[in-house]
């Protein structure tokens, strides 16, 4: 297990330096960086199995103690999360070998390592077992992203990316004093000792602990109100970048925002979560029903979908923390499809415009159907994932006694399932626009389509397994959540 979890960190990274020093090689640049990416996948299916059969597993990196060394910890909300959001990457990285020359734009060359170290970063974020190291895998996933973001040097993407700058390097700032509180407060930063420390401190400093770090992870979540860079940042950048950056970035915050307030037991910022949770939800959903723009409506539905994890977490019940997790793990392929569907949508029409598409139901009836699987299940409709992450979150809500929230979050998945009606109606049920009328789109092969909308159908895959395995993926979630509702576990694990 230890091996596993090292290479799910270490060789994306590793291999991402091999595809920088073969950049100028296409075949053994894209060799080396899917190699990176396959190998940490299916090393995270194998811990997940690991963690699944014998519990948590620990590494105490350089044999240091927890108190004083770096710790990795595959618990099970890690060993879930992970394989996802690994596949995902592998998927996304097909995806721009097909589509090279629209997706990494003039530079294709830092593209494919950027996204290994991306993986890493991502990997590191899940294991880690104390803030400090968290901050790290912060950094390294928003450096990476940085440049991704901007490195074609487009003047859209520079001015919206400088706005994502800012905001993160404030979040990161955030982030910085806050481990200056916690270690000032407490005298470490590990997380199985913090389980201990900080329900031991007064409540007015254990809330505001709490507030703060809700204030950093939620910057990089994007809920209300600190969602602005988001709808302006994702539909400047390439589909793939976008693709990617959609089905992880703003989850990350929100997995460490799980992770950290449910271990911490900071229960009593609940009611202020829910009330963030049902703005979230409703300002993301109306955002997105008034765009005219498919990745414009898709960058708003991130921060509408972002609210019902926020909702599961805020109730701080076991079925809400269970709730939030399943509604990860879903979200993360749907989202993650729709933004490809969205370049696929690009390549054929010239433009994601609403006003400027048309017709593809009957030109290009595989493609549509990529897009009605995730729109549905994304709009929470049955059979699809959608639907039992949903469920399961307002279900809990109920439970709870919150019936603000809960039509909250009823309200905005009606509203999201009027603004798929709306992409479906503009792109593919309209009128097919004049050629003459769009604009010129690189010439690709059949091989490269191919490519493109098979890596598209994995990620459709993915979202779909976890409806047909939704029994199983949500007793698993239930199982996460129990573990890290019960601090005591987590605290042994990772002490003894």
């Amino acid at each position: 297990m230890t091996v596993l979890v090292s290479l799910t960190i270490l060789a994306p990274l590793f291999l991402a330096a091999a595809a920088l020093g073969t950049r100028r090689l296409p075949r053994a640049r894209d060799f080396f960086t899917l190699a990176g990416l396959v190998i940490a996948a299916v090393s995270s299916m194998l811990m997940l199995n690991g963690v699944h059969h014998d519990g948590t597993h620990v590494v105490h990196v350089g044999g240091w103690s927890a108190e004083l060394g770096i710790v990795l910890v595959a618990d099970m909300f890690a060993a879930l999360a992970l394989p996802v959001a690994l596949s995902l990457i592998v998927i996304v990285e097909l995806f721009a070998i097909g589509q090279r020359r629209t997706a990494w734009g003039s530079n294709p060359e830092l593209s494919g390592p950027l996204l290994s170290v991306l993986a890493s970063g991502v990997s590191l974020a899940m294991l880690t077992g104390d803030l400090f190291t968290l901050f790290v895998a912060f950094e390294l996933i928003l450096v990476s992203s940085y440049v991704l973001l901007t490195h074609q040097g487009q003047r859209g993407q520079i001015q919206s990316g400088m706005t994502y700058v800012a905001m993160n390097l404030l979040a990161s700032t955030l982030f910085l004093f806050g481990l200056a509180f916690v270690y000032a407060s407490t005298g470490t930063v590990n997380m199985a000792l913090l389980t201990e420390r900080i329900p031991e401190l007064s409540s007015g400093v254990r809330i505001g602990l709490g507030a703060w770090f809700f204030v950093v992870f939620g910057t990089k979540a994007a809920v209300f109100p600190l969602f602005s860079w988001l709808p302006d940042s994702y539909p400047t950048a390439p589909t793939t970048i976008t693709a990617i950056f959609a089905g992880l970035l703003t989850k990350i915050g929100i997995y460490a925002m799980i992770r950290f307030h449910t271990l911490m037991g900071m229960d009593d910022l609940g009611p202020v979560m829910l009330i963030i949770a049902g703005l979230t939800m409703i300002i993301g959903a109306v955002g997105a029903l008034a765009q005219g723009n498919v990745k414009r409506i898709l960058s708003f539905h991130i921060i509408s979908q972002i609210g019902y994890m926020l909702m599961g977490l805020g109730l701080f019940t076991a079925a809400g923390t269970t709730g939030a997790i399943l509604f990860l793990l879903h979200h993360m392929p749907v989202k993650t499809v729709l933004f490809l569907v969205g370049g696929l949508i690009e390549n054929d029409q010239g433009t994601s415009s609403l006003d400027k598409s048309g017709g593809m139901a009957r030109r290009r009836p595989l493609i549509a159907a990529l897009f009605v699987i995730p729109a549905l299940s994304l709009a929470g409709l049955p059979p699809f994932s959608g639907f039992v992450a949903k469920l399961s979150v307002i279900s809990a809500g109920i439970e709870a006694g919150r019936p603000i929230v809960v039509t909250a979050a009823l309200v905005a998945g009606a509203l999201t399932l009027l603004s798929m009606t709306k992409i479906w109606l503009g792109v593919f049920w309209g009128p097919a626009p004049d050629p003459a009328d769009l604009p010129d789109t690189p010439t690709e092969t059949r091989a490269n389509r191919r490519m493109m909308r098979s890596a598209t159908a994995l990620a459709v895959a993915g979202s779909l397994f976890i409806s047909v395995f939704a029994g199983t993926v949500y007793d698993m979630s239930e199982r996460a959540a129990n573990d890290l509702r019960d601090a005591e576990v987590y605290r042994e694990a990772v002490l003894s």
